[in-house]
């Protein structure tokens, strides 16, 4: 004869039931939300981002965003040393800017700094025998520099190669860059250009802040592409020790 199971009595057996749903309905959702995510992923991105992994994605997006923190820096030092706008011979600063955005972007030389990109515009920017337009050559010299350190690409993708080295040498230029803004001084005793404030009437230090924010991703980058090629040795050492053959396509 069958046994026959005791009854699950009903405020329990209600209780059971709406567990069990609001399980299906939240794997339901998640699964539905997930599959939302990633059609919206590849709908709104580049067909060039298939060609990039995700440290060539995280290089191309801290590039743009670090020549962004350059501009904001640009306008902010445009509005604390108007004569140095009058020096560029353009009527406002959006339009210096643009200017000086084109030749960094575009990989060209500044008129004002006589061919001299990187470093050695950077050398000339920030000194005293420089009568030109100070802010506009030094955002440009530091532009030059970063584009430089990255191999001279503002993009990058699986065939390139960005030197960890050369990264972490622009954040440590970032910094002297820094300190030489803040430091260095004219003849009379004035700043070359008024950037970071510390006064009685109050204290401005977003130039510093700014200039942190390029020095933070630049080092990050550096930790990611270390972290990359040490993973590709030990993947190699990897395959000596079990005797695993590498892939060749």
């Amino acid at each position: 004869m069958a046994r026959v199971l005791p009854r699950i009595t009903s405020p329990i057996r209600r209780r059971c039931l709406l567990m069990v749903g609001l399980a299906l309905f939240f794997v339901s959702g998640c699964s539905q939300q997930q599959g939302n995510d990633i059609v919206s992923q590849f709908r709104e991105g580049r067909p060039q981002e298939f060609l990039q992994t995700s440290v060539d994605r995280m290089a191309t997006l801290a590039m743009r965003d670090n020549l962004d923190s350059l501009y904001v820096l640009m306008s902010k030092l445009y509005l604390r040393n108007p004569e140095e706008l009058k020096k560029s011979g353009f009527l406002n600063a959006r339009t210096a800017g643009k200017q000086v955005r084109m030749a960094i972007e575009q990989q060209q030389p500044l008129p004002t700094l006589g061919g001299k990109k990187d470093l050695a515009a950077l050398r000339y920017a920030m000194s005293p025998e420089f009568l030109g337009d100070r802010v506009g050559a030094f955002i440009y010299a530091i532009g030059s520099m970063l584009v430089t350190a990255h191999g001279n690409r503002l993009e990058f993708y699986m065939t390139d190669a960005i030197n960890p080295t050369f990264v972490s040498n622009a954040a440590r230029n970032i910094e002297i860059a820094t300190w030489i803004l803040s430091q260095r001084q004219t003849k009379q005793g004035e700043p070359l250009l008024f950037s970071n404030e510390i006064s009685e009437e109050g204290s401005n230090l977003s130039f510093a802040v700014e200039f942190g924010k390029i020095v933070a991703r630049l080092d990050l980058l550096t930790q990611m592409l270390d972290e990359r090629y040490r993973r590709i040795g030990l993947n190699y050492a990897q395959s000596l020790l079990f005797l695993n053959f590498l892939p060749v396509q």
